[in-house]
């Protein structure tokens, strides 16, 4: 088994109305990431790369090294998590990337993040 497939990526999404301005198309989310290591090696993610888009299908990449400013290295069995946040301008959207990971080994590898909803409450009647 390659290493992509022994790493995790769990999120929970929710909309944040205490920091959303509605009038002015301003939806705030927070997102909560657990990244489970189910390999037999260490990894550490190096990277971030996130595809966000709003409602009206706009699309903006996003990316950079780590996250929450950490390269966390991740023991087998282990998991890391963070949360981070979004803003869009419209009141449902949805998040889809992959982190750069590297093994112990040496080897780098995508550990993707599935595509996940991010929605104000009442949006997806």
């Amino acid at each position: 088994m390659s290493h992509e497939n022994r790493i995790l990526v769990d999120v929970e999404a929710e909309f944040l109305a205490d920091q959303s301005e509605e009038d002015e198309q301003r939806y705030v989310f927070a997102y909560h990431i657990r990244i489970t290591n189910e390999g037999d090696q260490a990894a550490t993610l190096r990277s971030r790369h996130w595809f966000i888009a709003n409602g009206n299908a706009d699309v903006q990449e996003v990316s950079g090294e780590g996250v929450v400013g950490e390269q966390p290295t991740i023991e087998p069995g282990e998991t890391y998590e963070y949360s981070s946040g979004a803003v869009l301008s419209t009141e449902v959207g949805s998040m889809r990337g992959y982190y750069v990971m590297e093994a112990d080994d040496g080897q780098q590898f995508h550990a993707t993040v599935p595509v996940f909803t991010l929605a104000m409450p009442h949006a997806l009647n």
